[in-house]
This record gives C-alpha cells, structure tokens and sequence, in this order.
C-alpha cells in the first residue's frame, strides 16, 4: 500500500510515455473549416501524465473507483445480460464511449461534427483520412464494444497488433454473403439438433452435451476450412468431455451409427482389450472432407481423460512428431486446435507448461488455435464474484497470444473470430485464444442439478431463446432463407440421425480399431494384430560399434574448441572402444546409433539430457570460443542416418512427458525417450503415467513404446532424488501374481504383449543397450520404465564387453551366476536374488567374506512388472531354472531400498506361486520406513553394513518361519 502512495513521485514522466505506448492512441484533430491541428487530450488537463495522477488521488480516497484499465469488458459479451458474469462487473465511467460523456474530456457538443485527422494506427477510416468524432466514436464502438472483445495491446510487436486492428477495424469486414450465412445456419441445425437427438433417445444417460454453445461446432468448421484454404493437411484437435459427441459427429465426421451403438449396454468388443461406453472419451482418426472439393485435411481427435487439461502436452507432441515426418518444420501443414473449459484453463498448472513449451526449441509447434468454452460459471457459485478468481485467458499472455472474446450467441461474430484467429496462427505461426463467452443450459452432466447452486443465474438460462432460433429469425427476417428452407434443414438431419439410429441397433460389436486416434498403417496386420510373436536378436555387428564408439569419441566439425574436461571424457571412450567394452553412457550412445543406421528415429527429452544430469551423456558439443555454436556427433554417423534430437526440456515434468508421450503416439518407428533429471520427479507427472501410460491399452486401445529413464538408487546423499518408486510401477503391472503360467515357446514375447508396461532395472551396461534396441524390434509396442543408475554411471565394475552386444545377442530377463558357485550348485546353501546397483555392493561383500563357493548372487535383469531386467512382466520360467539348479540352497531377495518400497512386495507372491509355495524367499533389506531414504550418510552406511551383513550370514534365517 504504501509502495502505492509512492507511485507517481516514483514514475514521473516515464509513466506518460508507459501509458501511451499501450492505451488508445492519441488523435490528432482539425476543424472541419480551418485551424491548425489541435492535440485530442486523453483526460482532464491534456496527456496521459495528468491523467494517471487523476487516477493516483481518486484511488486514495475510493480504491474501487480505479478500474485496471481493460477495455474489452466493456464489450457486450454476456449472453445472459447478468451482470457479465464471466467477467469484471465494475465498468469505470471513463471507459463508456457514448457521448454524455464529452465533458470528461472537456469536450462539448458541437465538438461532435468538427473531423479529427485520423492516425496511421488505426483502420477504422477505411480509405477516409478524416471522419468526425462522432463517426470515430460510432465505429469504435462498433468494433470493440459490441459482441467481440479483443486483448492484444500486450503483444510486443507492433506490426502484429497493426495486424489485429486492420482485421477489426476496417469498416464492412464482417460482412457474410448470402451462400456463408446459409452454411452457418446449416451447421448450427446440426450442432443443435444433433444434441436434441441425444437428450430424446438417452433422457437418462450423461452425454456432456454441447447445449448453451452449439456454436462451437461452426466455430471449429471455420478454423478448420480457413486452416485448410492456408495449406493446413493435417489438424490435431483436443478436447474434454463436453460436447465430444457432437465434435465426433459434425467435425470429424464420425458415422453416427458408431457413436450411438456406444450407448447400448449389451455391446461387446470384438478387438483387442478395450471396453464399450467411453464414447465421452475415446478418439478417432478421420479424413475429413472440407467445404472445398479440392481439400481433404485429415482431423484426428486425441482420446482424452477425465482429467481437465491432460490431453494438451499430449496433442502438441504427436503435432510436434507430424510435423517432423512431413518435413514441416514451420507448421505450414501440420497444427493442433485445443478446447479448453473457462475455469480448467484458469486453474489446471498443465495449461501454463504447455504454453510455456510453444516457443522452445525441438517442442515448439508454431501455434495453436485454442478455443475456451467460457460457461461463466467455472469460477464461482455467485456470479459477481467472478472478479475474485482468476480470468480465464490470462494464462495466454506469457507467450504473447492474442485473446479473441466473443459472444457466442452472435453466430457471425463467431465465425468471423474464428476465421481471423485460423489466418493469425497461420500467418504469424503463434499461438491465438479464441474465448466464447456462453453459457452450459445443463449442469456438469445431464443428471446435475444447477440450480442448486447457480439458481438466478439459471433462471436466466431457461428463459434464453436457444441460437438457432434467434440466427433462423434473423435471416427469414431478412430474406436470406425461408421458413420452409429453415423447416426442410432440420427434417433432413433429424433424417440423418433416426437412420443411423436404426442401424446402430443391428451393431452388437464394436471394433475399437475404428476409434484409434493414431493409427499405424502397416504396422499390424489387418485384425490389428502383431505379425510375429518373435522377437530377432539385438545384438549387432562388431564393426558398427567400433564405428560407432570412434564417432562418440570424436568432433566431427572441422575447428570446433571443446572443453579440456570433455577431452578427457572423449579419449576415455575412445580407449573403451579399443578394448571393445562399454561404459553405461557408451552402451547407450551404441543402442542410439545402431536404431538411426536402422532408420528409426530417436527423440531424447528432459531437463538437462543433452549433457546428462550426471555429466556422463555430452550429447551436444559446445564450441568454447563461438558463442551458440554445437554439434551433435550422432547426427553424423552415417550418410542416410535417421535424425537424432536430443532437447533439454523446461523445468516441467507433467507438460513435457505428455508431450513425449504424444510425439510417441505418432509413430511405431521412432524411439522416444524422456528422463527424468532424477527419478521421483517422476511424481509431478504422474497423471500423465496414470492415465495415458500405466492405462493406455486397456482404455484407449493404443501401443505406445514411449521410454521412461528414472535415475534411481540409495546411495547416501539424502531422502531426495534416492528413489524413483520403482513399487509404484509394479504395484500398476497388470499380471497376476497368483496365476502359474503355460511355459510355451513364445513364453517370453506373449508375456510381453499382455502385460500394460515393461519395467526394467539393468545391472549391466551390455542389457541397458539391447533393452533399448528390443523397444523397436519388438512386433508391438509397450512403454518401457527403466530404472537407471547414479553412481554406476562411473563404477569401475559396472562395463560390458563387445562380446554381450554382438551379433546373435540379446537382453539377458536374468543373468545367472557363472562363478565358483555355479560350477558346484550343490554346495550353495544361499541363492540371492536382486536388481540394479545392490549387485555389485553384493559381490564385493562376497568377495571379502570369501563366500564365493557358498552364495550364489543372480541379479533379475528382467523386467520389473512383466519384464523383469526384467523386474515386470516377471519371468517365472528363467526363476523357475535358477531355483531348481540350487535345490538345497536357501532362497533369498535383496534389495537396498526399504521393505515396504522397491521390489519385494512384488516379487514375493510370485516367487511363491513358482515355487509352489514349497520353499520360502527370504527377504534381506532394510527395515519398513516413511521417507524413501535417509538425510545421513553414517545411517545410510550403516543400514547397508547391516543389510549386507544378514545376505551373507547363512544362520540368518534359523528358526524362523515364512
């Protein structure tokens, strides 16, 4: 407050040239027989300067008498006319254009009729130089008073705002020949009465109907047609529940029997894992045939959950992935349209981030169309307490998006928006917000009941003339169509609908295939299945490493200074390479390069992948005497090579791993990876895991080979960034535990192609490498969760040799034990069992006590929730053989985590169900705990002497019972 006091003391003259370089522009006038030009003042006493202070002194004395300065609510954009409840009720008196309030800018009457000599900065004369003040003030209020409301005057580029006031103000632009205002009635009839249909057959059923602003479905028609007239090939529209049947329906273009079929209860699915009543949901993939003949855009809609805003990253990233396949770097064919709900985009922290990625590099899409549907009741249960909450478009203004508000029950101005918002994004290649200010004539849902909540401002609605009416009347009113015309549209499409009604009733199946968002042509056969259930071996040639590892060693750029560290680095992979083995970061750059030879695509995102959390990765080369300059070496291993992006990612987790998911989603023939900078920052995007990851099968039908790399281990440094939750994955595996399997010779594929995710914690870097390379040449598609290392990323011990990547090799699910122990399986008296880093804390206290002979160590390198490396799916044939070649050895698991984290709770009923419950697995570990580690480096220590100490004591577990 006191800050405030100081305001104009503080800004002086600065803050007149502050407020006029964003406020209306100042005119310059002449009187309509002679006279020198004269000076337009803004206020009172003449400049912006004066004015200001005028606003300083009446804010002292009555704070709500300062209004912020937001010219576009003065625009009429309440349907409803209740106090403009999706926006600020309080219109200052100095923001009311009419004339009786000439005297505030000591004007007088007869100033009206003297001509004003108008500006460059503005349109609004059309060919005219000069109009009179009272034309000024006629056409700027036409123009941004009436059903639209514009915010641009943020924007930091002037001739994009020159832009945006010609689209405006230049008189006559919104004018709709007779053939475009038939067409806006034909779509609006459909929209409306396509909801009607709905609320007639299925009274009872929640359909998020699209009533109270049908005229979305026109609104998407024009971004869409005007996209296509720019070159627009491909459109890639999200959206949340409300009004998907419609948009499925009279966007898409989805058969209507398909859509109503969703409804019957006894419907079955005939392909694949999903299930029937997600029409609210699921997605679909169109060719779309456009208004022009010539044009055929294709238009698939992203399956979306009932989590607000989710969708978002996930359809800029398959956009982002499009783009690249058609080689359209600039987004001239290849954009995305994204629906928002007013108080969703307000409120959920995903829209920032997805925002916050359009002007980064290798995740920019160069623009989105997004269109708010402003119920007016998202952010309070009182509608005049709008003003308290935030509003909805403001998130737009971090990247300089312009906001366009409309009326939605102005049709014309509708799609004029929508038309100038399409030509903007295509044009600029930038992001635009189209707001329609409308309202919701139901509640939430068709079994919601409003009126408890929102009672007056409902008894608004229900006495509201539907849209349809009111643009019908207008255009008999004016000659444009008849009634009988008007009559003979709605009969056609009621026509439409109780036909397809019919048919819908022979449909006892549904193919979920028809409702893929992302299909892969090619790729499966043709019942959607894979054509093998083999799997090749991934190993490769020994020269395409040693070639590989030289690259990775090496600047390709001729004059390219690098860091003397870096040197070092290189000439330590560069010996390795030499000596044919492998560090983890070697292991990887080989899976990487071997792929792009292949032609596959790879996509490495996150925050700081380019060089690696660790600094063990150096993907990107940074010359140290020319600023900005880099190479990426593995863009130059080969000739005709796939391309290599590897992008270090905004501080945003939930955004960018939809994102990835997304650019995943477009193509089975591309490894896309995101890392997490360490692993429990996996948790900030844990909605994307749950609802597109962990689920993406069983609800939307869709393969996704996207690849989580999740840097985990307990190794002193604190509760933090210890785990990355490896349980947490398991817990969501989809396999059952009790169930003793049919060991067929497919075992391994099958097990792979029915659980929902591979989880995998790789001991060595030889199985990190071919885990990578089995991802692509599996015959499906399955997210991959890989638990990476820290402190291994540098372990002396931790190395692989050419010999386990070569041809004829492949991914090891467990590594059994090949020392002393195993050449005498019968002296063993204990069989441990383990994942990731703990191996080697195991064999080196192994090696000390002089157990060799005695204990038997074999590290599950299968996946962990149906891949064991493999921890999950979890191979019970390979267990199985182990257990049975040690037979009178005690069975025990380890693991460096807690007990009731990590892996046992997992692996313990499984162990049972092999073992036929005839021999315990004992658990070596430490104790159950809240935190996933703990703060101390002597506790850790000692917890890990502890833990070690009972794996090798062979009377730990006398006298106890399992």
């Amino acid at each position: 407050m006191n800050q405030l006091r100081l305001l104009p003391s503080r800004l002086g003259a600065q803050a007149a040239r502050l407020l006029a370089a964003h406020e209306v522009p100042v005119f310059g006038w002449r009187s309509r027989s002679s006279g020198p030009p004269a000076t337009f003042p803004s206020s009172k006493g003449g400049g912006s300067s004066s004015y200001m202070e005028e606003m300083y002194f009446a804010w002292l004395e009555n704070p709500r008498s300062v209004h912020k300065i937001r010219g576009h609510h003065v625009a009429q954009l309440d349907p409803l006319g209740i106090l403009d409840a999706d926006l600020d009720s309080f219109v200052p008196s100095d923001l009311i254009t009419t004339i009786d309030k000439l005297a505030f800018y000591d004007l007088q009457e007869a100033d009206l009729d003297k001509e004003f000599q108008l500006p460059t900065t503005t349109f609004i004369g059309g060919s005219e130089n000069t109009l009179s003040l009272r034309e000024i003030i006629r056409r700027l209020e036409n123009t941004y008073c009436q059903h639209i409301g514009l915010e641009f005057m943020f924007i930091n580029d002037v001739e994009q705002c020159q832009w945006i006031r010609q689209k405006f103000e230049t008189p006559g632009v919104m004018q709709f020949s007779s053939e475009e205002k038939r067409t806006l009635l034909a779509r609006l009839v459909r929209s409306m009465r396509f909801e009607d249909f709905l609320a007639r057959k299925w009274s009872s059923e929640k359909r998020f109907g699209l009533e109270g602003c049908e005229v979305m479905i026109p609104a998407l028609k024009t971004i869409i047609d005007k996209s296509s007239e720019m070159g627009i090939e491909n459109v890639i529209l999200g959206m949340p529940h409300r009004g998907r049947l419609n948009v499925l329906a009279n966007v898409i273009r989805k058969d209507l029997e398909q859509i109503f079929c969703q409804f019957d209860p006894k419907l079955e699915a005939a392909d694949e894992v999903g299930a029937p009543g997600r029409q609210v949901h699921l997605g679909m993939y169109h060719e779309w045939i456009n208004v022009s003949p010539t044009e055929h855009p294709l238009c698939p809609l992203v399956a979306n959950p009932s989590h607000l805003e989710a969708v978002d990253p996930v359809v800029q990233g398959k956009t982002k992935a499009e783009q690249l396949y058609r080689g359209d770097a600039q987004g001239k064919k290849v954009m995305s349209i994204l629906v928002h709900g007013d108080a969703a985009f307000a409120g959920q922290g995903v829209v920032y981030e997805t925002f916050h990625l359009s002007d980064l590099p290798s995740y920019t899409t160069n623009g989105t169309v997004h269109v708010v549907v402003n119920n007016q009741i998202g952010f309070t249960t009182d509608p005049r307490m709008a003003r308290s909450s935030p509003y909805p478009t403001d998130v737009a203004r971090v990247v300089n998006a312009p906001i366009f508000h409309v009326n939605a029950d102005d049709p014309e101005a509708v799609i004029y928006v929508c038309s100038v918002a399409a030509e903007w994004r295509n044009t600029f290649n930038k992001d635009v917000v189209v707001d329609l200010v409308c309202y919701r004539r139901r509640g939430h849902n068709e079994m919601d009941e409003p009126m408890f909540t929102q009672p007056l401002m409902y008894k608004q609605i229900h006495r509201q003339v539907p849209v349809l009416k009111k643009y019908a009347d207008k255009l008999i009113a004016e000659g444009t169509v008849t009634l009988q015309e008007f009559e003979e549209e709605i009969a056609k499409y009621d026509r439409i609908c109780e036909e397809a009604y019919g048919r819908s009733k022979d449909k006892k199946i549904l193919h979920i295939k028809h409702w893929l968002d992302s299909p892969w042509p090619g790729f499966f056969n043709v019942d959607g299945e894979p054509k093998s259930m083999t799997c090749p071996a991934t190993g490769i040639p020994e020269d395409v490493l040693t070639h590989i590892g030289s690259v990775a060693s090496s600047v390709p750029l001729e004059d390219f200074k690098i860091h003397t560290g870096l040197s070092r680095i290189l000439r330590g992979r560069a010996d390795m390479t030499n000596n044919r083995t492998v560090d983890w970061a070697l292991a990887e750059y080989m899976a990487f390069g071997s792929l792009l030879k292949e032609g596959i695509h790879v996509r490495l995102s996150g925050q700081d992948v380019e060089r690696g959390t660790f600094s063990h990765r150096h993907h990107v080369l940074h010359d140290q005497e020319v600023d900005r300059r880099t190479c990426v070496p593995m863009n130059h291993l080969w000739p005709d090579q796939a391309p290599y992006t590897v992008c270090n990612s905004s501080l945003s987790e939930y955004g960018v791993l939809g994102f990835e998911l997304g650019y995943a989603m477009a193509s089975p023939n591309a490894l896309v990876l995101w890392e997490a900078q360490f692993g429990d920052f996996h948790n900030t995007a844990q909605c994307i895991i749950d609802q597109f990851i962990s689920t993406g099968q069983a609800k939307w039908v869709r393969h996704n080979g996207i690849v989580l790399l999740l840097p985990h281990g307990m190794e002193g440094m604190g509760p933090e960034h210890s785990s990355a939750r490896p349980e947490r994955f398991l817990q969501m595996s989809n396999d059952d535990s009790d169930a003793y399997p049919a060991f067929t010779k497919d075992f391994e594929v099958s097990q792979l192609y029915d659980c929902n995710w591979i989880v995998v914690n790789c001991s060595t870097p030889a199985n990190y490498f071919h885990v990578l390379r089995r991802q692509i040449l599996l015959p499906f598609r399955k997210p991959l969760i890989i638990f990476t290392p820290k402190s291994l990323l540098r372990h002396p011990e931790a190395k692989s040799s050419f010999d386990q990547m070569v041809s004829g090799t492949s991914f090891q699910r467990v590594i059994p034990e090949d020392g002393a122990a195993a050449r005498a399986p019968e002296q063993v008296q204990r069989l441990i069992f383990c994942t990731g880093k703990v191996y080697y804390d195991l064999v080196k206290e192994r090696s000390s006590q002089g157990l060799e002979e005695k204990v038997a160590i074999t590290p599950l390198h299968s996946q962990l929730c149906k891949l064991m490396s493999l921890i999950s799916p979890f191979p019970f044939d390979l267990i199985k053989q182990e257990a049975e070649k040690y037979p009178d050895a005690e069975l025990a698991w380890c693991q460096e985590e807690h007990k009731n984290m990590g892996y046992y709770d997992y692996i313990s009923p499984r162990f049972m169900t092999i073992l036929r419950r005839t021999r315990p697995i004992w658990y070596v570990g430490r104790d159950p705990a809240a935190a996933p580690a703990t703060g101390n480096r002597n506790t850790h220590l000692v917890s890990l002497k502890k833990f070690l100490d009972t794996a090798f004591n062979l009377q730990a577990f006398e006298g106890k019972t399992f």
